[in-house]
């Protein structure tokens, strides 16, 4: 056994090993071991609110071996149990919070280290973790209320009173560590001050100069509903009962600033403000208080024994008219008003002021002033804006003039009533702050600075034989006289078509005269007001056959108000339509087709090659004409009926403009046509049967119906559309060149003549 002795070594190396002594044993089938001990110190915080568990340190052995390590003790297998534990890296790991004041203040614990391939000790040691404390606990006193009576004649630095509180948070920290403060004293009063000496959780009360009976007071100019003092009564009689509770009477109070109240619990009278007072108007108030029981007061005394009679007594019933002056209490009150800081003042506190709309910017519009109202407490102040919503106005600090800094408009959403009005503060430089408040209310006077427009820029109207009107409004925001009623005047190519009447007015009638067609029509008024101020307004007007379909004209409009973007697609979808209708008209599904006349005089029997379903094309050359209609290899005219009827829902619009081109060009087919005039009465009733049932199909489906845009022969006077033309010069077989083949073999059939040039 080798052993190391503390009292043979040398001291330095005493105080290596204060804390440690270890001692090896050894025998021959034992090889010794290096030993290297790393202690550390470990702490936690009580209430550590988490995430768990967390590492509060770790452990470390200069091993070249694998170990296990364990822990016992305080916060593992004893109370409080399952707090900590040891990660195989040797980190302490800390599982749930911890409570300063409701455990342990130290955890003292057994640290192992066991060799992993033979499971013996291989260190063993002690380890301790301390709880910190934070400060979660307040100081509380021993006694909720301390109560002490002394006298008037009570000498100055003589104790009063020592109260006792206690922290339970750590004494030795700052966290368990408190002081006494006197926070306020009642009733105010100049002529005594009190303090409180602490000797550790305890302090003692001592007042300097005067105790005073008669109880003065101090509030603050223009504080309410604050108790300025309590006045203390003494009575012999039965505590609770009537003879006992006081009623307090207040004196000299001519203008009620005051109330006084019994507390029903100590019977002492609570005065308190219910009024405002000024400090630069009076600096004290006098009064006067007296008590009395809720019941008359009654005394007798005896004041001599009468032999054989009755004897003298001295009483004072309740029914005495005695004056309270010598019955009652009457104690003198003296309140002293402080003075506190005072805003300043606006004088006057509002303003008016008459502009003209659109006055130049920087415009002076009026000079503000402002007063202090402080006696002792003079401070300078500056002018600043207010509520400005519109950002109209700006205001010099030091001499409160007001400019404008906007153009002001009365159209603005923020003028009511043709005033605007907007609010300056004075703030002065008193601690804290404080503001007055002034108004400046602007009345604009109008200029006739707004046109005349539409309220409404669509319209629809039903198309009729007779003429038939629409009402228009037109608003202005200016006021009368330059705004309503307006003078309305139709511009452009209307005569006969549109007109206004009455043209004077706010709302007037737009009427239509029986030859204006149906669709959309853009028409343009000038609007002026009283002034002649004007402007021209576009006019969208939806014409539409409500005999047909009553709501037509309500859909119409809703598709003219969809917008420009919208509006440019409909049209372009229009121009696009009407171009292959036209192209429809020049169009042939083959080069020349070889047509057979039949038996009966009624057709022709076509020889087709086109097998596309949906393949309906007409062939109109100049000089003579076949139909093809597809998918049949073959088809007579009557065939040709059906089909178109059948496809007509597709093709409504290009069969409308059609109509008139099919039935000349058969007519100008005379070399094959052997009964020309009754073909055309068959294709006229086989096209009315059509167009009656795709009205009818349309009004099911309440989809868009066919209109007539124009008759033959009659001019349009619609400038929306521009006018389409194809040329025959302008098509040149090396066009081609740079298209797809499939458009060659589409041109091929189309325009055999141009292409054998």
């Amino acid at each position: 056994m080798i052993c190391f002795s503390m009292r043979t070594l040398p001291v330095s190396f005493l105080l290596l090993l204060s804390v440690w002594s270890v001692c090896v044993w050894a025998d021959s089938g034992r090889i010794r071991q290096k030993r290297a001990w790393i202690i550390d110190s470990f702490t936690i915080e009580e209430e550590y609110p988490g995430p768990f568990p967390y590492k509060i340190g770790k452990v470390e052995l200069d091993r070249s071996y694998l170990v296990n390590y364990i822990l016992h003790g305080d916060g593992v297998d004893k109370d409080p149990k399952n707090i900590l534990s040891i990660e195989k890296s040797g980190y302490v790991l800390v599982h749930r919070r911890l409570d300063y004041e409701s455990g342990s203040k130290i955890l003292r614990l057994t640290f192992e280290a066991r060799n992993q391939s033979n499971n013996e000790v291989d260190t063993k040691l002690a380890l301790e973790i301390k709880i910190l404390d934070i400060n979660d606990n307040a100081p509380k006193f021993k006694k909720s209320v301390y109560e002490v009576t002394v006298d008037e004649s009570h000498d100055q630095g003589k104790e009063v009173l020592t109260v006792l509180a206690s922290d339970q948070d750590d004494s030795s920290t700052n966290n368990g560590t408190f002081v006494f403060t006197i926070k306020s004293v009642t009733p105010k009063t100049d002529n005594v001050e009190f303090y409180i000496q602490q000797q550790k959780e305890s302090g003692t009360i001592y007042f300097k100069g005067c105790l005073d009976y008669e109880g003065p007071g101090k509030v603050k100019e223009r504080e309410t509903g604050v108790e300025v003092l309590r006045l203390q009564v003494t009575d012999k009689d039965v505590r609770g009962s009537k003879a006992w509770k006081a009623k307090y009477t207040i004196h000299g109070d001519k203008n009620e600033i005051f109330e006084i109240e019994t507390d029903p619990v100590t019977n002492e009278g609570i005065l308190t403000v219910v009024k405002q007072m000024d400090y630069e108007e009076q600096t004290n108030h006098n009064l006067s208080i007296s008590v009395q029981n809720e019941i008359p007061y009654f005394s007798c005394k005896i004041k001599e024994k009468v032999p054989n009679a009755m004897w003298a007594l001295d009483k004072i019933p309740q029914s005495s008219d005695m004056s309270a002056a010598n019955l009652n209490n009457n104690i003198p009150v003296t309140i002293y008003v402080e003075d506190v800081n005072d805003p300043p003042v606006f004088i006057p506190p509002v303003k008016h002021v008459v502009v003209m709309e659109n006055i130049d910017v920087g415009t002076s519009l009026t000079t503000f002033t402002a007063k202090d109202m402080d006696g002792s407490h003079v401070n300078t102040f500056k002018f600043v804006t207010g509520e400005d919503i519109d950002k109209w106005i700006t205001i010099d600090a030091t001499t409160g003039k007001v400019s404008t800094i906007k153009i002001l408009d009365r159209e603005s959403p923020f003028v009511i009533n043709g005033t605007y009005t907007a609010t300056l503060y004075a703030v002065d430089e008193g601690v804290p702050p404080l503001s007055g408040t002034g108004t400046l209310v602007i009345h604009l006077n109008d200029q006739n600075d707004n046109v005349p427009i539409l309220d409404m820029n669509n319209v629809s109207i039903c198309i009729d034989k007779e003429p038939t009107m629409v009402n228009i409004t037109a608003v202005d925001l200016d006021s009368p006289p330059y705004g309503s009623p307006f003078y309305y005047e139709l511009l452009g190519d209307v005569k006969d078509k549109w007109r206004v009447e009455p043209a004077h007015g706010t709302t007037v009638n737009l009427v239509k005269e029986k030859r204006v067609y149906s669709g959309h029509h853009l028409l343009q008024i000038k609007i002026s007001d009283q002034q002649g101020l004007y402007s021209i307004q576009n006019l969208t007007v939806t014409v539409c056959d409500c005999s047909i379909t009553p709501t037509c004209h309500v859909r119409m409009v809703s598709q003219a108000r969809m917008g420009p973007v919208a509006t440019f697609l409909v049209v372009l979808a229009i121009l696009i339509l009407t171009v292959m209708c036209l192209m429809s008209l020049l169009m042939s599904c083959k080069e020349e087709k070889k047509m057979i006349m039949m038996d009966d005089g009624l057709g022709h029997l076509i020889t087709t090659n086109t097998e596309n379903p949906g393949t309906d094309c007409m062939v109109m050359h100049k000089g003579q004409q076949a139909i093809s209609q597809a998918p049949s290899s073959v088809y007579s005219e009557q065939t040709f009926k059906r089909s178109t009827y059948r496809n007509s829902t597709r093709r409504t619009f290009r069969d409308n403009l059609q109509q008139s081109s099919v039935r000349s060009s058969f007519r100008s087919n005379s070399s094959y046509n052997t009964k020309p005039s009754y073909l055309d009465e068959t294709l006229a009733i086989v096209i009315k049967q059509k167009l009656f049932a795709l009205q009818a199909h349309d009004e099911e489906l309440d989809i868009y119906k066919p209109h007539c845009y124009a008759n033959e022969e009659q001019p349009t006077t619609n400038d929306q559309l521009d006018a389409i033309s194809i040329p025959e010069d302008d098509f040149h077989p090396e066009m081609l060149k740079n298209l797809d083949n499939r458009f060659s073999q589409l041109a091929t059939i189309s325009r055999p003549d141009l292409m054998r040039r």
